[in-house]
């Protein structure tokens, strides 16, 4: 099994990495970009045989103690299927 966790500014939070991300594009052409976030991206590989429930748990736990700083990132975890 496979998680995703993204982590980003809160939509309150001034992102100045996304704004240079912006103005970069815009000045390449891109004048229809009227703004970018920038965040980061997590894929977990979760061990065999973990349930859906405990990897949800435990993953929320991780993103919301370890990965994110909640005072100012938002996040959301994602529980993949199986392939």
């Amino acid at each position: 099994m496979r998680a995703i966790i993204q982590v980003a500014f809160k939509k309150t939070v001034l992102d100045p990495q996304g704004r240079a991300i912006t103005q970069a594009l815009q000045s390449h052409g891109h004048e229809e970009i009227l703004g970018v976030r920038q965040g980061k991206f997590f894929e977990i590989d979760l061990a065999p045989g973990t349930s859906r429930e405990t990897a949800r748990s435990n993953l929320e736990r991780l993103a919301a103690e370890v990965l994110s700083n909640p005072v100012i990132e938002d996040y959301e975890v994602t529980v993949l299927e199986p392939s």
